[in-house]
């Protein structure tokens, strides 16, 4: 598996998981170009190379050539990155950030989602940094990010839009609300609402007793210097091994008593495609004895916005349950395996240092169909030279 692993040695802002993923190979005129795609103007993105504590570093300023929009709603912003030509993944990512720092917020200032107004992590620069961050980790093929202990400053002030505030920020430290943390003497801003949101929608977790196979690496710098640490942010882009995989997801959850239920094998499938990890269905009884369906559905939180809109879109409920929690699992990939059938997709799981194949289920059926062969006897002749290419 591919991960990016966030090492925020100086805390993390969205400036500089930028330019660490720059530093780290992404091509500045490539991740410009795709820039372009968002209906915005008036914006250079420049890059530079910078020495901090004797490291090499790269450093993104985004340059504005007219006065930004600081006053932008989440649905201004959704509607900015809804009419981009990008990529679904990055438009997914980039709205899930913009959610959770829009969550964080609205606790804060005590008021609701739809009413909050995005200062600076409206204004253009931002918008650039945070969609900028997801159009490379998609470039890089990263399927996970990890991080370590997110570091924060404390002790210190900070001047935003809502005036003057305590390190670290109300919202920061809002968002990395259970997630670990670790709070420094130093103080300043070592850590802002836009980085925290990149941790908290993005990220699976803390690594812990993985190995990870390191291919790039990558150094981000913040303008300020610190006389306690080098002001940087380091990405480390490799393939993870582990025994165990593990990563926070959030299953969503909701009971359903007046539905036609023709429309649940419907729902499910659109659930999967959407990207669900799964999606089920158990009968129960509710109040008054009425028999129901609890519907329930496990996401990443990246995907956590697209599922719940198409459960409220197709389904008859008006309130979900939503909760997060941790998933260990053993290693898989998907692979094609030349077998006797010809070639067949198979999954692989990797246990002790053994792969374990298991053959897909709709591949069994379309060789029992196409052959004439019955179902169970092309899962166990699969099954069997599995077994014996195993041994």
């Amino acid at each position: 598996m591919r991960i990016a692993y966030l090492d925020t040695i100086a805390g993390i802002a969205g400036d500089m998981t930028l330019a660490a993923l720059v530093n780290a190979g992404m091509p500045l005129d490539e991740l410009s170009s795709e820039l372009k795609k968002l209906p915005l103007a008036g914006f250079e993105l420049i890059g530079k190379h910078v020495m901090r504590n004797s490291i090499s570093a790269v450093q993104i300023d985004v340059v504005i050539s007219h006065t930004p929009n600081y006053h932008r709603h989440l649905k201004d912003i959704n509607a900015i990155i809804d009419n981009s030509t990008l990529s679904q993944r990055v438009k997914e990512d980039a709205k899930a950030i913009f959610r959770v720092i829009g969550e964080a917020e609205a606790k804060v200032h005590n008021t609701t989602l739809e009413k909050v107004h995005f200062h600076e992590v409206g204004a253009l620069d931002s918008i650039v940094d945070i969609v900028g961050v997801t159009i490379c980790l998609e470039k890089f093929g990263i399927e996970r990010v990890y991080t370590s202990p997110v570091r924060l400053g404390s002790g210190g002030l900070v001047k935003t839009q809502h005036g003057v505030m305590p390190t670290p920020a109300p919202a920061t430290i809002e968002i990395l609300r259970n997630y670990p943390t670790v709070l420094t003497d130093i103080p300043e801003e070592l850590t802002t609402p836009t980085g925290a949101g990149i941790v908290k929608a993005l990220s699976a977790g803390v690594l812990d007793d993985e190995v990870i196979h390191i291919e790039t690496i990558g150094y981000g710098s913040g303008t300020k210097e610190f006389a306690q640490v080098p002001n940087l942010l380091r990405v480390v882009i490799g393939k993870l091994e582990s025994k165990s995989e593990h990563e926070q997801i959030v299953t969503v959850e909701t009971n359903i008593d007046d539905m036609n239920p023709q429309v649940y094998p419907y729902l499910i499938d659109k659930l999967i495609e959407a990207g669900a990890h799964d999606a089920y269905l158990v009968p129960v009884i509710m109040k008054k004895g009425r028999p129901g369906i609890l519907l329930s559905v496990m996401t990443g939180k990246s995907r956590l916005e697209t599922i719940t809109q198409i459960i409220y879109k197709e389904t008859s409920t008006i309130g979900l349950r939503i909760q997060e929690i941790g998933r260990r699992k053993l290693p898989r990939e998907h692979i094609e395996v030349q077998t006797q059938f010809g070639p067949v997709k198979a999954k692989a799981i990797t246990r002790d240092g053994v792969m374990i194949l298991s053959p897909e289920f709709e591949e069994c059926r379309r060789i029992a169909a196409e052959r004439g062969i019955p179902l169970l006897r092309v899962q166990e002749e699969l099954m069997r030279e599995f077994s014996s290419r195993k041994s």
